[in-house]
């Protein structure tokens, strides 16, 4: 495949892709070790009563009283969602159930191979980084020639289409 016949994924097609994987893949693992923990995992009261201090202008009270989170559940949660995604990357070629859904794939962003492990895990570990960075990270990827967020710069990674059309200057 050559660079002329790529087409990179923009930020809203990757955006629906997040949250496809967000709802079919996090979220059913985050419920399944919600129950693991017996409910420890994560102060859901706590939450609820945040909500409505925030739904009633106390945002100051709401911040105050965070929930509190059982850190070695929240590890688990970490470790079984990469591992998941992982799975997902090598046996579909570089794409979770979104991004087969709006059909892009991750790639190596110079030899447009599949990606390692190791460009995997940075890459998930970059999306931590990413977020800390006030989401630029993220934001990034709409104003990029290559639509590249800071954890595919990281990985060396690229999401392209994984239908690819003909250059029509070729």
């Amino acid at each position: 495949m050559s660079k002329n016949e790529v087409r990179y994924a923009g930020f809203w097609v990757r955006f629906i892709a997040s949250l496809a994987d967000t709802l079919f893949l996090a979220l059913p693992v985050a419920i399944v070790i919600y129950i693991l923990s017996d409910g420890s995992w994560f102060d859901f009261s706590q939450y609820q009563q945040n909500i409505q201090y925030a739904m009633s202008g106390n945002a100051n009270k709401a911040l105050s009283n965070l929930p509190k989170m059982d850190r070695t559940w929240e590890l688990i949660n970490i470790i079984v969602l990469l591992t998941v995604y992982m799975i997902f990357w090598k046996k579909y070629k570089g794409a979770t159930p979104g991004k087969k859904f709006v059909h892009v794939k991750i790639v190596d962003a110079k030899t447009f191979e599949d990606i390692n492990n190791t460009q995997a895990l940075t890459r998930s570990f970059g999306y931590i980084v990413s977020t800390l960075a006030f989401l630029i990270g993220f934001i990034m990827i709409g104003f990029r020639k290559d639509k590249r967020g800071l954890h595919d710069l990281l990985a060396g990674t690229v999401v392209i289409y994984d239908e690819f059309q003909e250059n029509p200057d070729t």
